[in-house]
């Protein structure tokens, strides 16, 4: 991913309202991220814990979606895997997090959810290599796999966001 400015993010947003995407409150590490290995910006908001936001670059620039995590947290009875990077070795939570709908299916109370990282951490995840094996002998080509899926979910997911 490249370097994005602030007011880049704030502008990209697909299902906020320009005074919403005005309050975010940007990652406390903003200024130090290694933009180079980010598939996406995902983190959540230190004022609002249940907001969370995603943004993606793209062919036409940076997509961003604001989401909603459920209150409560993740139930911990059970084990759930992050549709984006599918990570199964991950201690992190996973939770279902909402998105409203762009447009005017959003602002009629249109949702679409997926289960993401609570952390967003998925970036990270998809770079861990797995040991050598008979079935995956060379690691960096696993990872490279993993990064290719992490994209192709995220773009996926953005697309739900976006369609009518």
């Amino acid at each position: 991913m490249q370097l994005v400015t602030p007011q880049q993010i704030r502008s990209s947003f697909v299902n906020a309202s320009r005074s919403e995407a005005a309050k975010l409150t940007l990652p406390k590490n903003f200024d130090f991220l290694d933009w180079d290995n980010l598939e996406f910006l995902g983190w959540r908001d230190e004022k609002m814990p249940l907001r969370g936001y995603l943004v993606v670059p793209g062919p036409k620039g940076i997509t961003g979606v604001m989401l909603r995590a459920p209150e409560g947290g993740a139930r911990k009875n059970r084990a759930v895997l992050c549709e984006l990077c599918r990570d199964v070795h991950s201690k992190d939570d996973v939770l279902l997090w909402v998105a409203k709908r762009a447009g005017q299916s959003g602002r009629n109370g249109n949702t679409v959810g997926t289960l993401i990282c609570a952390d967003f951490l998925c970036c990270g995840n998809v770079r861990k290599e797995p040991p050598v094996n008979e079935i995956n002998p060379d690691p960096a080509a696993v990872v490279v796999r993993q990064i290719q899926g992490l994209q192709e979910r995220t773009a996926q997911f953005l697309g739900r966001v976006q369609s009518k």
